[in-house]
């Protein structure tokens, strides 16, 4: 079974950029849909987005036009670039595909 590990979460500053990595132990090719949601304590895990493995993407509206997610199936890797990042985007960021869940990785928006 595929296993997910994320990582490139940290501290930035509101209007900054990251970029979070989600390296499968394999490939991603027979996962069609990889997502990555997020999740603050106290809430539920929220969708931030979807990518098919054709490349298809979608978007929660609270992220839309400044996050992207992308994936190289070859290699097992899906990405989200997030940019003009406010500090409600806040949270322990997932990715997932086929039920399967890495352990996360912290993103703080602070100045």
């Amino acid at each position: 079974q595929v296993r997910l590990a994320e990582s490139g979460g940290g501290l930035v500053q509101p209007g900054g950029s990251l970029r979070l990595s989600c390296a499968a132990s394999g490939s991603i090719f027979g996962i069609n849909f990889m997502l990555w949601y997020r999740q603050t304590p106290g809430k539920q895990r929220e969708w931030v987005a979807t990518s098919s493995r054709d490349g298809i993407t979608n978007y929660a509206d609270s992220v839309k036009g400044r996050f992207t997610i992308s994936r190289d199936n070859v290699n097992g890797m899906v990405y989200l670039q997030m940019n003009s990042l406010k500090p409600e985007d806040t949270a322990v960021y997932y990715c997932t595909g086929n039920n399967i869940w890495g352990q996360g990785t912290q993103v703080t928006v602070s100045s």
